[in-house]
């Protein structure tokens, strides 16, 4: 496999702009806007070139090349600390318990209330892929690396990471949550709200949505329904993000009403599974090895792929495309964990 995980450059806006026109609708993250897309490849950078091992309000952004072709299928993105430039608003679902002595009956509602609870938080996001490459391990690497690059550079990140999943959206690209609350407060339909947001973040929520908390009860039975619940194609992401600790806990996109899940940034998987170690041997045939996901270098020379890696007893041996790939050689430290 010739693929790599590497960070996004300025030349890579045309790339990123065909992908974000192939998401459908949905990606906050990727809207597909130039403009936008420039902007975000050039806080990149910021954040790439920054000397201080410190917490900021950082974006970066990878991209999945054939080094084959030199074709980019994919692409995904870190923040490393949400709610700084704008608060991050989310819902959260809640229930209160009332009781009557006169009816001797006890009533519960569920309720949803306006919170930025998740501020502070870093997050995993802006993950896409070519549908022509959804197999062989490829979703996982542009997953993953992900977290072998938090690992790399804790100190920059936040103890709490969260991701948000699309909600449900109809093949229209309506959402039926949209529709069944926030749409009703404001003249615009779901793709332009998502898309002003993916332009100009969130904060006309806050100026335009009531405060109160709002009783689901009185949302619409399509818009209930979807709470929490991802979009069809989501579904395996989800999969994966619990594969590696994230959960729900009540937490609900306020556009779409898809679900967030959150993990301990020390506590995923990737991240406690991941060993670093010096390339010991470079060869053809790694006999009988497993695939792991293997990284290497620092900031803007950071880079991912799968290869076939055995532990020795001086380091790993790692098989020669994964080598060439990285562009490690022996004696040179590679970060890996099981595919």
């Amino acid at each position: 496999m010739t693929f790599l995980l590497r960070t996004a450059r300025e030349k890579d806006l045309d790339a990123l702009y065909r992908m974000a026109k192939g998401t459908g609708g949905g990606f906050t993250n990727l809207p597909p806007d130039k403009p936008t897309l420039k902007g975000k490849l050039e806080r990149a950078a910021r954040a790439f070139a920054r000397d201080e091992d410190t917490l900021n309000d950082d974006l970066f952004v990878f991209i999945l090349e054939d080094t084959e072709t030199g074709k980019v299928h994919g692409t995904c993105q870190i923040f490393s600390q949400v709610g700084t430039e704008w608060p991050f608003y989310s819902y959260r679902i809640g229930r209160i318990t009332q009781h009557s002595k006169e009816l001797d009956r006890t009533f519960r509602a569920e309720m949803l209330t306006l919170c930025t609870d998740l501020d502070g938080s870093s997050e995993v996001g802006g993950l896409y892929l070519d549908a022509t490459e959804r197999s062989a391990g490829v979703g996982k690497l542009l997953a993953r690396s992900r977290y072998l690059f938090i690992r790399a550079h804790r100190a920059r990140f936040a103890d709490r990471t969260l991701a948000e999943l699309r909600g449900a959206i109809d093949d229209a690209g309506n959402s039926p949550f949209w529709d069944g609350l926030a749409g009703r407060f404001f003249d615009m339909s779901f793709r332009d709200a998502d898309e002003f947001n993916g332009r100009h973040g969130n904060q006309f929520i806050a100026d335009l949505m009531p405060k109160h908390p709002i009783y689901t009860a009185l949302l619409s039975e399509g818009a209930r329904q979807v709470m929490g619940q991802p979009h069809f194609s989501g579904r395996p992401a989800m999969r994966m993000l619990e594969s590696e600790g994230f959960a729900f806990q009540n937490y609900i996109d306020i556009f779409d009403g898809g679900p967030s899940m959150m993990v301990e940034t020390d506590r995923i998987r990737t991240i406690q599974e991941a060993k670093d170690a010096k390339v010991a041997l470079i060869t053809a045939n790694v006999e009988g090895s497993p695939s792991h996901l293997v990284s290497t270098g620092h900031l803007a020379g950071f880079r991912a792929c799968l290869g076939h890696l055995a532990e020795t007893e001086d380091g790993v041996s790692l098989d020669e495309q994964a080598a060439r790939l990285l562009g490690v050689s022996v004696g040179d430290t590679v970060t890996y964990a099981p595919a």
